[in-house]
């Protein structure tokens, strides 16, 4: 889960990518959508927070607009349930009629 780090109460626009940049500052930029080629818009900054951020988590922000953290996952492990081993299927057995035939000689 989740967990809140600062209350900023932004309201968020449609067409627009909201993200804490490297200040910790909540920033806004123009999402790309499509194949339509549109100018690099400057990000805007928002709203001044200053978030010190910790490793292992990531920083968002959530759908009331203030900015949480959430643990990630560590890298290279897998959960439990896909470890499981998938089961064998049986090779078919060779029916006991079946001998090998031997070769007639010649005359």
């Amino acid at each position: 889960m989740a967990t809140k780090i600062a209350k900023t109460g932004i309201t968020r626009e449609r067409g627009w990518l909201y993200y804490l940049d490297k200040n910790g500052d909540v920033s806004r930029t123009k999402m790309a959508r499509g194949s339509a080629r549109t100018q690099k818009s400057k990000p805007q900054r928002i709203a001044k927070v200053g978030v010190k951020r910790e490793n292992g988590f990531l920083y968002f922000v959530d759908k009331d607009g203030d900015v949480a953290k959430a643990k990630m996952a560590k890298p290279g492990s897998r959960r439990k349930s896909v470890r499981r081993a998938t089961p064998r299927t049986p090779r078919r057995k060779v029916a006991a009629s079946r001998t090998k035939t031997t070769r007639r000689a010649r005359r």
